[in-house]
């Protein structure tokens, strides 16, 4: 029986791959926890200073919910006795990640899967790859990912989508700001280890505390901005690592960090 979700430590990074290429790699609660799980362990490593997320072959990223009848955990099997589904405990905890989470988008990414590429920081894509939110083709509508592309699609293109339920192709994803670089199939994994190489020499703690307060600010006003921003400047500059970044500069040498 195979694994549903890999995780794999390449160099600095975590690799978490959804591992149902057969069914597309499609969420169901036993993926979704385990993608939560890889997510903890590498937050928890001092070793790992990123983390990506793909889904196995050649074909899907990730396309959404599990369907098929009888399946386990399935994503419409709600328990109204508990206040959260599993799918937004995963996307909080992404949201919380101090780590950043890539996307590696190799094939389709529709419903919850286009949720999972949202709630991911960055994303490189295949030239390949196929986009949407067909949920409205079966009688529902993308609620569970919607908080998500608010922030990031423009609004008359996200009604659109949700309401056609049609899907666009890798160019229009980089028009709406949905990923950071479509390239073609045979140079994804080339340009994700060029992104990839940008992240993990810089500080650990610079951006695992910027991480922080990126998404603590994105919700508040202005004034409560700027409060927040000079008390977090005087915690980043206390830190070990911005105290080697200053001497390493002054001394026209490369940083060693510490990630403390």
């Amino acid at each position: 029986m195979s694994v549903a979700v890999l995780t794999e430590t390449r160099g600095l990074v975590q690799w978490i791959t959804i591992n149902r290429a057969e069914r597309r790699n499609a969420l169901n609660e036993e993926v979704v926890q385990a993608i939560g799980d890889g997510i903890k362990a590498a937050a928890a490593s001092a070793a790992v200073r990123a983390i990506v997320l793909t889904g196995a072959g050649e074909k899907a990223f990730c396309a959404g919910a599990d369907l098929k009848p009888g399946v386990a955990g399935a994503a419409f099997d709600i328990d109204y006795a508990q206040p959260r589904h599993y799918v937004i405990d995963l996307f909080k905890l992404m949201e919380e990640c101090p780590l950043p989470i890539v996307a590696r988008v190799n094939g389709y990414a529709l419903a919850g899967g286009l949720g999972l590429l949202c709630a991911c920081d960055m994303a490189v894509t295949s030239d390949q790859a196929r986009f949407g939110t067909p949920e409205s083709r079966i009688g529902l509508f993308p609620m569970m990912i919607m908080g998500y592309m608010q922030r990031i699609i423009p609004r008359r293109k996200l009604l659109e989508m949700c309401i056609t339920g049609e899907q666009f192709d890798a160019a229009q994803a980089l028009e709406m700001g949905l990923v950071n670089y479509v390239v073609a199939h045979s140079e994804l994994d080339a340009k994700l280890d060029w992104l990839l190489a940008r992240m993990t020499d810089k500080s650990p703690t610079g951006i695992r505390l910027g991480k922080q307060g990126f998404h603590a600010m994105q919700d508040m006003n202005l004034r409560d901005a700027f409060e927040y921003a000079q008390v977090m400047i005087s915690v980043m500059a206390s830190t070990q690592d911005a105290r080697e970044g200053k001497l390493a500069f002054q001394q026209k040498r490369v940083p060693v960090w510490s990630g403390k």
